[in-house]
């Protein structure tokens, strides 16, 4: 996957969906047509069963595998686990925390958040290992860098730079029955969505972005900034209010429609159609609502 465009404009890497448990939120991935990986432990408490996609994102639920581990970590200043637990405490341990974007450089990243008074705090790097369908196991290393604003405590965006992508095959992982290739858009909602306009363009790597029509076009997605009427008028799913950034969906790109929509009601998933995407409401396990929109 491309990590950036010539201008430097960072893309969708990832999205952090946290939850109480992975066992409910594998077996309501698997129910909505996902392939899952296999449980995935970081040296700081986290745990996580990845959803892989064609395009080269993917999802990443997230529990609290080890309390203690977690505490410490938070204590030390991790701020990955910090900014979890700050999202859990907030909203609760169901949801959509963070959106990931792909860079070559962490560091710099590191140290544009910084100039601009958006850094969430350290850079983090860490190792986990990695297990592919087949049981061949490798190491993956990341660095990140943090960004938000007091404004947007109840979202975060981070630069994810993949220092050892694992030598593994993901054919298997990215072939799911619900027909998903890729992640087209991530929706977001605030109450001033002009507010939030500095802190995403200065994430993406975008200075001159404004937020054409509140979106900002990355290398392979959008990343979308809602009021909640927009939203609520789109998907038909209340918004609430807050003044807060808060992600809220993630559009995926299927082959059929059709083919989508007969897994959701084999599956007895409720869904509705809204234009020519099929919505799926949040469910514990599932912290975003889900869309699925056909592609050519």
């Amino acid at each position: 996957m491309t990590r950036t465009t010539a201008t430097g404009i960072h893309p969708l890497d990832h999205l952090v969906l946290p939850t109480r448990s992975l066992d409910v939120a594998r077996a309501r991935l698997i129910s909505l047509g996902f392939v899952v990986a296999p449980t995935g432990i970081h040296p700081f408490g986290t745990e996580n069963c990845c959803v892989f996609l064609a395009d080269g994102t993917y999802l990443e639920p997230l529990a609290i595998g080890n309390q203690q581990a977690a505490l410490d970590a938070a204590a030390e200043g991790n701020v990955f686990v910090k900014r979890d637990r700050a999202y859990r405490d907030s909203r609760g341990d169901e949801g959509f925390s963070a959106a990931v974007l792909g860079t070559d450089d962490a560091d710099a990243d590191h140290a544009r958040y910084v100039e601009a008074g958006l850094s969430a705090g350290d850079t983090l790097s860490f190792s986990r290992a990695f297990t592919d369908t087949s049981g061949k196991s490798d190491v993956a290393s990341f660095k990140l860098a943090f960004a938000s604003a007091s404004n947007a405590t109840d979202a975060f965006l981070f630069a994810c730079q993949r220092i050892n992508a694992p030598k593994v095959d993901r054919t298997a992982l990215q072939a799911h029955a619900n027909g998903a290739i890729g992640i087209v858009e991530v929706v977001a909602v605030s109450d001033q969505p002009a507010e939030q306009i500095r802190l995403i363009s200065v994430a993406v790597n975008d200075p001159a972005a404004g937020g054409e029509g509140n979106a900002f076009p990355l290398p392979n997605a959008t990343l979308s900034v809602l009021d909640p009427e927009s939203f609520t008028a789109r998907f038909g799913i209340p918004a609430g209010s807050s003044t807060k950034l808060r992600f809220m969906a993630i559009v995926f790109a299927v082959r059929s429609a059709d083919a989508t929509s007969s897994l959701l009601a084999a599956n007895a998933i409720q869904h509705d159609i809204a234009g020519n995407e099929i919505v799926v409401r949040p469910a514990s396990g599932q912290g975003a609502a889900f869309i699925f929109r056909e592609v050519p």
